[in-house]
């Protein structure tokens, strides 16, 4: 009985939220008592990254009534994760992260079912992230936002109208985290800004010179990046650096200290070596855990209509004081990865040669000498040569068989387009769509 009530207990306020009506709730609330319950049978969440942030979003995610969860990881515990990633302890260490956090969040919360998978976010199928209603991320990489956005965008679908279709809008809340500085936002495909449209809120990373780094180093980084970018390749040639391999990493740790020494440079460490190498941004588990309260709430609201969401993206800074800001950022109409694309109509016999023919007199596109990409993969390359000797094969191939016989698809053209009578290089992105064919067909005449 005791269990019976703190189990109520524990979702006391969560239902209260979720029953009843508000000034501030989404037009297609419907509140219910049994609201909660739903949310965990049918709702599953994706939870991107089992770091610092990820631990605090798996942990506020359980406690808010998700209860089919899945965390993905390609990293393992270090022993320098332990100060703010409270999931992990010291006999973790060489462990999965996604298998150890999934583990500790369900012993602790009764009801969740976390499913880690430790590997590669790009290894995994599309179908896999198909099966998500709501996307979260917590991770450190500028690379692994903009696939794992590419890949929710890459669901969208608009109607004749270029307006979104919403059964195929698939919602992601992002949230970042560097020193006492964080943010959150809620990315909806075709309705708000995506990762790309606004990839230029984030600043450059750092380059030196190979000059500097090769005859006047003058940081421990500049050593460590010597180590990494010149030495690494002169002792191994051929064989590709792996920031995740520990032997590799210490052998820059041990060349970028001898690199040190002889320049009378101190502050090398194998944690900063790390940090330059991987580009670690620095962590605080309070950034962390403000960050990952602010995702979660929007979470829960963007599945229950509770509430409005975040519009639509909010910045955190405890540098100096307390300084919360929220942006409401517009959406690039032309985005190459959200953005609706210009519609290209063809049979399904026209070969990918025709195809790049046909684009110099499409009235909404004219380019000449045009390029083809199809979902990262290289279809035809106009330049370099050996990329050109190696595409050219395709050139005979029905676009049809090439994008997989799909009724309709999206495409990436780069090449020259003529605009007030000047002439420069241009990205596109194209939806093709296929005269004649209707979905589940596998084969055809042509």
């Amino acid at each position: 009985m005791a269990e019976v009530a703190t189990e109520e207990g524990r979702w006391r306020d969560v239902d209260r939220l979720l029953s009843r009506h508000g000034n501030l709730v989404s037009a297609g609330f419907d509140p219910s008592p049994t609201l909660r319950e739903d949310i965990g049978e049918y709702v599953k969440v994706l939870v991107v990254g089992a770091g610092g942030l990820g631990c605090e979003l798996l942990k506020d995610l359980a406690l808010s009534g998700f209860k089919n969860i899945d965390v993905i990881d390609m990293d393992t515990i270090e022993v320098s994760n332990l100060n703010r990633q409270f999931l992990f302890r010291l006999q973790d260490v060489g462990k999965s992260k996604a298998e150890v956090a999934a583990k500790r969040v369900m012993e602790r919360v009764s009801g969740v079912n976390i499913v880690p998978h430790f590997g590669r976010i790009e290894d995994k199928e599309l179908d896999f992230y198909s099966n998500f209603q709501i996307i979260v991320l917590g991770l450190d990489s500028i690379e692994a936002r903009s696939y794992i956005n590419s890949v929710a965008c890459g669901f969208l679908e608009y109607d004749a109208n270029d307006n979104p279709v919403p059964e195929t809008v698939k919602p992601m809340v992002d949230g970042g985290t560097e020193g006492f500085k964080g943010h959150a936002r809620v990315i909806l495909p075709g309705t708000t800004p995506c990762f790309e449209c606004n990839i230029w809120l984030f600043p450059p990373q750092v380059k030196f010179p190979l000059c500097t780094l090769a005859e006047t180093p003058r940081t421990p980084a500049h050593c460590i990046e010597y180590a990494h970018l010149i030495k690494w390749d002169e002792v191994h040639s051929g064989k590709a650096f792996d920031a995740d391999n520990p032997d590799h990493m210490q052998w820059v740790y041990d060349e970028a200290l001898k690199r040190a020494e002889l320049f009378g440079i101190a502050g090398v460490t194998y944690s900063l070596t790390q940090g330059v190498v991987k580009n670690i941004i620095p962590a605080i588990a309070s950034t962390n855990a403000i960050v990952s309260a602010a995702c979660a709430l929007e979470a829960l609201k963007l599945v229950s209509g509770c509430s409005k969401t975040l519009s639509n993206y909010m910045t955190y800074n405890g540098q100096e004081g307390t300084h919360i800001k929220v942006t409401d950022f517009f959406r690039e109409k032309d985005c190459l990865v959200c953005g609706p694309g210009t519609l290209v109509e063809l049979e399904p016999s026209v070969t990918l040669a025709e195809f790049i023919e046909q684009l110099e007199k499409h009235p909404d596109v004219l380019m000449s000498k045009a390029s083809v990409t199809h979902r990262g993969n290289n279809l035809y390359m106009q330049a370099p040569p050996v990329l050109e000797e190696m595409t050219r094969s395709n050139l005979n191939l029905t676009l049809y068989d090439l994008l997989g016989k799909v009724v309709k698809d999206t495409v990436h053209v780069s090449g020259m387009v003529e605009k007030n009578e000047k002439r420069s290089s241009s990205l596109r992105k194209l939806r093709v769509s296929f005269k004649g064919v209707s979905a589940g067909s596998t084969d055809m005449d042509t």
